[in-house]
């Protein structure tokens, strides 16, 4: 007997209303489908107040006190530095049931940021000089209840499965307990509950960031490059290209706003301005992450792998008819489709790792694909796992991911610390949640905010590669931050 409880949630109650109801819980986590006319974002997910908690602190020259989870329950918090993805599975595995049938994939398990400097901890690889924020590197919590919604079929449910519990009346009890307590939540929440339940961080730490230049037009933006400093950055990995050390870098500059708003005003102003499939926001204590990711990382279901690098990008015009001649332009550009290509082959190699070889495929390449202000080249790998490999060793293999490091990764991974100023946190890592299925879904943190000590963080960036102009480049990281700073605006 499974004493997972699920119920339906009151009729007519959307994502965005229960998310407003929750985002003051503990570690609250959306996975927002916020373009639910995606054909790869049909499904949204809201979840708080973990059971456990995995923390890694930032990677840095000094001593950073870590993140620390609060909870409105008992809570076992984990804080180390090696071997997490392995700990993490053995907790997956002693949780480990079955799907049910007939609901959307997440039902319950570890859910979370990865930020892109957890790739030092699988690979020797130099840092970057300033880390004045000290996001953790890794930071998820094992949830027991979801609220899943499925937008296609118009219907949403709670799941509730009783964790940590393990004896199975124990677990049909407390699976009731946290049910009935998280309906109460939702149902006494009004309409003004967005701003009943926003994050307030009142007499927080104010970093003082080491680099700051503004951005000429925009009072109170400032970049961690100036622009010639950026243009140099794009020669020199131009150089590194020509000399035979890589085939493309991905370089990006960190843009910074001070925080004059709350991070659940913030995140609806994104969801408004720049939609996206795998939109997110993650509460982690000291910073929330909010993500209106276009891109998914890596997705299993069963033994298939699945991933979806995008590389190519043009700034989107209000003519349709213009608009059509730039998709044209994006398809036929040599450039860009060479870029996506070698990241297509950087993953193929990746999923080599964990999958049975003869079954990787690339069922899509170099597709135009349009967003709200871009748009983008967009290709697809597949695999199939080989038995004795699960979610966590795909993480493994591939993270971080080849779209936003270059190729081949370590040495591009190599290059990024050498040309950006600045640690990237949570931009260009992921948010993922792994079922106790060992299902996963993740997606690249790219059009990120990370909100907390006082700022705004919001890296934007694109990959150079032989051809590129720097000029081009640097406009293009402009074009990509566009939807964020309308939000702010």
């Amino acid at each position: 007997m499974n004493p997972t409880i699920i119920e339906p949630l009151p009729y007519g109650l959307t994502a965005v209303e229960a998310f407003q109801s929750l985002s003051h819980w503990p570690n609250c986590i959306f996975f927002d489908s916020a373009r639910t006319d995606d054909a790869h974002g049909m499904t949204s997910y809201i979840a708080a107040d973990p059971f456990e908690w995995f923390c890694v602190p930032a990677t840095r020259h000094h001593d950073v006190q870590s993140t620390s989870a609060v909870s409105l329950s008992n809570v076992s918090t984990h804080e180390a530095e090696d071997n997490t993805l392995a700990s993490l599975a053995e907790r997956l595995e002693y949780f480990s049931q079955p799907t049910l049938a007939g609901l959307p994939s997440f039902q319950g398990g570890a859910a979370g940021l990865i930020s892109y400097d957890y790739c030092h901890r699988l690979e020797h690889l130099p840092h970057a000089c300033h880390n004045e924020f000290g996001v953790p590197d890794f930071a998820i919590g094992m949830y027991d209840w979801v609220l899943a919604f499925d937008h296609l079929a118009g219907e949403s449910w709670i799941i509730s499965t009783g964790f940590p519990e393990m004896d199975l009346k124990r677990r049909r009890v407390r699976a009731a307990e946290r049910l009935k307590r998280v309906m109460a939540e939702i149902e006494k929440s009004g309409p003004e509950s967005a701003t009943r339940c926003d994050r307030s961080f009142n007499g927080e730490t104010i970093v003082e960031p080491e680099i700051q230049t503004p951005i000429l037009g925009i009072p109170g933006l400032t970049s961690n490059f100036t622009r010639d400093h950026y243009l140099r950055a794009v020669e020199k990995g131009m150089d590194y290209i020509y000399a035979g050390d890589l085939f493309q870098v991905n370089l990006s500059q960190r843009l910074l706003f001070p925080a004059n708003r709350s991070p659940q005003f913030l995140y609806q102003r994104l969801r408004q301005c720049n939609s996206a499939p795998f939109a997110g926001y993650f509460d982690i204590g000291d910073f929330v992450v909010l993500s209106a990711s276009p891109e998914r990382f890596l997705r299993v279901r069963g033994d298939r792998v699945e991933t979806r690098p995008i590389k190519g990008t043009r700034h989107r015009s209000l003519n349709p008819e213009a608009d059509l001649f730039t998709r044209d332009a994006l398809r036929e550009s040599e450039k860009d489709s060479a870029e996506n290509i070698m990241i297509v082959d950087l993953l193929r190699n990746d999923l080599s790792k964990v999958c049975e070889p003869s079954s990787i495929r690339v069922p899509q390449l170099c597709e135009v694909e349009g967003f709200e202000y871009v748009l983008h080249l967009v290709s697809e790998v597949e695999g199939r796992l080989r038995p004795e490999n699960g979610p966590i060793d795909v993480l493994a293999a591939a993270f971080p991911g080849g779209s936003i490091t270059g190729a081949p990764k370590v040495r591009a991974c190599e290059v990024i610390a050498e040309l950006e100023p600045s640690v990237r946190g949570p931009y260009c890592g992921c948010l993922a949640y792994i079922g106790f299925d060992r299902s996963m879904d993740t997606s690249i943190l790219i059009r990120t905010m990370t909100y907390g000590k006082g700022w705004i963080q919001m890296p934007v960036g694109g990959g150079i590669v032989a051809q590129s102009n720097p000029q081009q480049e640097y406009e293009e990281t402009l074009d990509k931050a566009e939807g964020m700073l309308r939000a702010l605006f």
